[in-house]
């Protein structure tokens, strides 16, 4: 038995193919973020249990709420904006249904499809991330770019989870600054610093690493444009860290 979890905020252009991708699913749990769009009704035309909780700047407590509401033995997290495929069904219920399946979770490997171009290299190439888990198995940390950390053996599943993000540039950059404000502020609560020389080359090296040493260039002009987006990233939180530090120290 299968509970799947989205946790959402104005996705109503990406969640029914989401949801839909999940029809095999027991239970489907979307975690509402205070959408002000249709999101909420498209959940719940679909089928979906739906919580409203806000997100407070801290997407693994919106996960952990969610793990928490599940009622089933296995948990599947997807984002709105990905979609499992026949072939990953398939997959998931062969592990999930064997009484001699050893393993407390799996990762799941991902392919990014931007702007009409499934991308190999770059920021997104080699991705996989823990999605399927016993539910009692671990929980969800780090305020933003969370990890889900199970206890016991974990393996990788072959087939991977298709993921269509960033629409539109525009709305990419609100994405970015989205974020760019909770990792700054998670940083800034660590007692991190940071200079004119890290906001200068934290983003240099980030467009280095993307787009010549994962080969983002490989991906033509939607691979340069996600290296340069990337490295505004890493622009962006450090210098609203030096913000930060600027204004506490006054």
């Amino acid at each position: 038995m299968i509970s799947a979890i989205i946790i959402t905020k104005n996705e109503e252009k990406s969640l029914k193919r989401s949801l839909r991708s999940l029809s095999w699913c027991d239970e489907v749990i979307v975690i509402d973020d205070d959408s002000t769009d249709d999101t909420v009704k498209i959940a719940e035309k679909l089928g979906a249990k739906v919580y409203k909780r806000s997100l407070d700047g801290d997407f693994s407590a919106q996960r952990n709420f969610g793990l928490q509401k599940a009622k089933n033995d296995w948990v599947l997290f997807i984002d709105a904006d990905e979609e499992v495929s026949p072939a990953l069904w398939f997959e998931i219920m062969q592990h999930t249904n064997s009484p001699s399946d050893k393993y407390s979770g799996y990762f799941i490997k991902r392919q990014d499809v931007i702007w009409g171009r499934l991308l190999k290299y770059g920021e997104t190439g080699n991705k996989k991330f823990l999605r399927l888990a016993k539910k009692n198995s671990g929980k969800w940390e780090g305020v933003v770019h969370e990890k889900w950390n199970v206890v016991g053996m974990t393996a990788t599943l072959n087939n991977p989870l298709m993921h269509y993000p960033h629409v539109t540039i525009e709305n990419f950059l609100h994405e970015i600054n989205l974020y760019t404000d909770i990792r700054a502020k998670e940083l800034y609560d660590k007692k991190v610093r940071t200079s004119s020389f890290l906001i200068i080359i934290y983003p240099l090296a980030k467009f280095i690493q993307n787009y010549f040493l994962k080969q983002g260039f490989r991906d033509g002009v939607p691979g340069l444009l996600l290296a340069l987006m990337m490295s505004l990233h890493s622009f962006l939180v450090r210098s609203k860290l030096w913000f930060m530090l600027q204004k506490a120290s006054k």
